[in-house]
């Protein structure tokens, strides 16, 4: 049976995956809000759908299911008009994914985090995520993983762009550290789940060398030969209450169960490497 996947929300992450898989003899269905973008994502060998959209139609044939919506006060806006449908439907899917953020687990002072790290969220955004998490594992026998993505990092999404046209801040806060992932890690560990299903397993998804932010800047402008951006103490920075956020977190994330139930082998487990990966590729471009 041909494998096709229906990915709710196919933005940056999940494009990512498609180009993995649509070479491989995939069918990928992408639903867009902004169905302007339509084209680049056919261009691409995906099969684009305006959301929202009739689910119970969209999961005829599906294999796999991808979930990239980012859940609102509502709740989780594919369960919010498909929860039927994914009940009546997971009998006949053989995997389905939702991508969570870290930040389920709220702030922990610098310290360690893994998958059985309780989920303790003090921000709004980090609450429903917690909610739809519990949301979709409501479903009965849907063969559910769900990953906890650290900050996304890769091609296009970098500090290199903010350092040229110096925008970029060192925002220094004590005690500051965050874990992170470059994309291609992330593709790597859902083909991997997708290979092996194991319904109903949470997975962090980041890479080895947790950092403080101040650090990933100094060493990108390292690389582009200019000075790092000054530093700026994070109670004298102006920053949108979004941004400000990002700060109300301190944690290092454990990624080991990727590692030994996956059997993943990270492409960029440092930073470092990430980075000089990502300058040679745009200076070969």
């Amino acid at each position: 049976m041909r494998k096709t996947l229906l990915s709710l929300g196919h933005g940056y992450t999940a494009r990512a995956v498609a180009r993995q898989l649509v070479p491989k003899g995939w069918t990928v269905i992408g639903t867009l809000r902004d169905f302007g973008q339509a084209a680049l994502i056919e261009s691409e060998g995906v099969i684009a759908r305006q959301w929202p959209l009739d689910l119970t139609q969209a999961l005829e044939g599906v294999t796999h299911v991808l979930s990239s919506i980012r859940p609102d006060n509502n709740g989780d806006p594919v369960l919010q008009i498909g929860r039927r449908a994914l009940i009546d439907a997971a009998p006949y899917l053989e995997w389905v994914g939702y991508l969570s953020t870290t930040g389920v687990y709220g702030d922990m002072d610098g310290g360690w985090v893994d998958e059985e790290t309780p989920t303790s969220p003090g921000g709004a955004r980090g609450k429903m995520r917690v909610k739809a998490e519990e949301e979709w594992q409501e479903l009965p026998k849907l063969p559910l993983h769900i990953f906890r993505l650290a900050g996304i990092y890769g091609p296009g999404r970098g500090p290199f762009a903010k350092l040229r046209a110096g925008t970029a801040r060192r925002i220094i806060k004590r005690n500051q550290i965050f874990s992170r992932t470059h994309v291609d890690d992330i593709v790597n560990v859902l083909e991997a789940s997708m290979a092996a299903p194991r319904p109903g397993r949470v997975y962090n998804v980041c890479d080895d060398t947790p950092a403080p932010p101040q650090d990933i800047l100094a060493y990108a402008a390292g690389l582009l030969g200019i000075e790092p951006p000054p530093e700026v103490p994070f109670e004298q920075a102006e920053m949108s209450p979004m941004a400000r956020s990002f700060y109300g977190d301190s944690k290092k994330v454990r990624n080991d169960r990727i590692k030994y139930e996956l059997g993943v082998v990270l492409k960029y487990p440092d930073y470092r490497d990430a980075l000089r990966s990502m300058l040679d590729e745009e200076q070969a471009s």
